[in-house]
């Protein structure tokens, strides 16, 4: 075998391997049906987070006080605010993602 015949064979190879490696290469993950339940599961962590910590605070402000359960009523309702505020900040920010990614396919098509 002359030499320019083995670069040849050695460049067809190459290529050979390149479309073996391209054809075994992982698509671009597709997550969209999993990201909507993301968040919803994000929303609900949040409400029960603040009503947890309310009735936390609540109930060790009524324990160190030695009072009947005002705190533990009054904070369990900041808690359960604190968590709405908190889920709808949470629904504006995905709407501004979702309005962000429409403008973005708009502008391309």
């Amino acid at each position: 075998m002359t030499d320019p015949e083995q670069k040849q064979q050695l460049e067809q190879l190459e290529a050979r391997i390149e479309a073996a490696k391209d054809a075994q290469a992982p698509g671009p993950r597709v997550d969209e049906h999993y990201s909507m339940a993301n968040q919803a599961w994000r929303m609900v962590v949040e409400l029960v987070s603040g009503l947890g910590i309310g009735f936390g605070i609540g109930f060790g402000l009524d324990s160190l006080f030695g009072t009947i359960p005002i705190f533990l009523v009054t904070f369990t309702l900041l808690g359960l605010a604190a968590g709405i505020q908190t889920m709808i900040r949470t629904a504006r920010e995905i709407e501004t993602q979702k309005l962000a990614e429409e403008a973005e396919n708009d502008e391309r098509a």
